[in-house]
């Protein structure tokens, strides 16, 4: 971003980490799941300090595109979720760092089944 006062540079790990914390702010969202499960096997649930793990930021012709995985609570409505997520994301980027996005994508890697005791 260009200003009067100069030049503002923002790393993919920033933008990443504020995608990753608006996405579990959201009802039904277990956690951030790894892009890289598919390959792996399994699904992990990254904590915070690895959210730039499950957030890909993806800069086309002089936008921002976001694809963010996600692993969903047993029982919630996965459409809603996700539109939320989408709407959420979207919110705090423009908000929080002043970017518009062109797109964010969110990708259900699992669901998971809350054990009640």
């Amino acid at each position: 971003m260009n200003n009067e006062f100069g030049t503002i540079e923002m790393s993919n790990d920033v933008i990443s980490t504020v995608v990753g914390g608006a996405a579990t702010e959201i009802f039904g969202i277990v956690g951030m799941a790894s892009r890289k499960h598919v390959r792996d096997g399994l699904n992990e649930i990254l904590n915070r300090e690895n959210f730039s793990r499950g957030v890909v930021i993806r800069q086309e012709e002089g936008e921002i595109a976001v694809d963010v995985y996600i692993i969903v609570s047993y029982g919630t409505k996965i459409t809603e979720v996700s539109k939320n997520v989408q709407e959420r994301v979207r919110y705090q980027l423009e908000n929080d760092l002043g970017i518009v996005t062109q797109s964010v994508n969110v990708f259900v890697q699992g669901v998971r089944v809350q054990n009640e005791m």
